[in-house]
């Protein structure tokens, strides 16, 4: 989930054309994890192949994530999570409670045939496999889409390959990148404009976000460090934060005593300890220095045998997502000969 910084980010409104040329790490398990929750039956069954493994993430990632590369031009590097760190564990624990209270309710609203209810309580059970992720990167590999697998956090080594240059920016719907230190975040890379809140059962629009660090730091007068304080107040997946103290309080506060050790003891006395460990897991973070990007070519035949032999497939559906990365390949042929003419 991430931390919640909505409330006081200063961010810019773009169109996907704006970021054609530019290459972005995306956090692939946030990615698949929006197809996982919305690719449902009206009920809220994920696709499923005949085999009973779930394919809405696939069907997402192979459909949007071609269309940005070669309708938007924008060139996309996938980084899946490694293990995390410790301090995770009571959030990723919350969330199986939140998962199988959700699952409860849903069969209820089944059960009623309350179907609207339903799938806004389907959304909410949705869980990514390690077979689901390897699924994932098997079909990255046949539509030469590279991913890199970071040692732990995605969004800490997106933001390491952000701000060493190899990428332009990390693509991420939470805000953590930003504490791990990216120079840019995009969020919202995404094609319908439109998001499920599966709390209000309606949904709303979205349009892309680009945030810059510098901006956003140099515009309250604070530093990183500092804004790492303040995520810690509100509370991260890392930790739980104070009561009672949102993003724009906990902003007041840093800014005013500097960090969270010039805090008074009224509030330094309700942070968690081990704050420090948090700290260091944003401003220190695990990321791999040494990855290597291979961006190999499309496997046509190998693709089908996966998606329609395996999965079950449409093969006209495949078919014009194939049809997509020729033509492109063969306009950047064409591209490449008239420049060696007219030269």
């Amino acid at each position: 989930m991430g931390v919640d910084l909505a409330s006081i980010v200063v961010k810019h409104k773009l169109r996907l054309e704006e970021l054609g040329g530019r290459t972005l790490a995306v956090d692939a398990n946030n990615f698949l994890y929006q197809f996982l929750a919305l690719i449902r039956t009206p009920d809220g069954w994920p696709l499923k192949a005949q085999d009973g493994t779930v394919t809405s993430h696939l069907a997402g990632l192979m459909y949007r994530s071609t269309r940005l590369i070669y309708d938007y031009g924008i060139n996309l590097i996938f980084v899946f999570d490694g293990f995390p760190p410790r301090q995770k564990d009571v959030e990723i624990s919350k969330r199986r409670k939140m998962r199988e209270k959700a699952t409860l309710e849903w069969k209820k609203a089944l059960e009623a045939k309350d179907y609207a209810k339903a799938f806004s309580k389907a959304v909410m059970t949705s869980r990514l496999t390690g077979p689901m992720i390897e699924d994932a990167q098997n079909l990255l590999n046949l539509l030469a889409i590279p991913y890199v697998q970071a040692p732990s956090e995605a969004e800490a080594q997106a933001a390491y390959m952000a701000m060493r240059g190899d990428v332009w920016a990390s693509s991420s719907r939470d805000f953590d990148s930003l504490l791990f230190g990216t120079p840019r975040l995009v969020r919202y890379l995404t094609l319908t404009g439109r998001e499920f809140l599966p709390s209000k059962g309606t949904s709303r629009p979205l349009e892309p976000e680009l945030i810059f660090l510098d901006e956003f730091l140099s515009h309250y007068g604070i530093t990183r460090m500092q804004l790492v304080d303040v995520a810690i107040l509100i509370g991260t997946d890392f930790n739980e934060g104070v009561k009672g103290i949102g993003p724009k309080k906990s902003l007041k506060l840093i800014t005013e005593f500097g960090r969270i050790e010039n805090l008074p003891n009224s509030i330094r006395m309700k942070i968690a300890q081990g704050y420090e460990d948090v700290r260091r897991i944003f401003l220190e973070p695990n990321a791999g220095q040494h990855y290597i990007v291979n961006y190999g070519s499309l496997e046509e035949e190998k693709l089908y045998d996966f998606l329609c032999g395996q999965k079950g497939f449409s093969k006209d559906r495949v078919e014009r997502v194939v049809k997509r990365i020729k033509r492109h390949s063969l306009e950047s042929k064409q591209t490449h000969l008239k420049e060696w003419f007219d030269k």
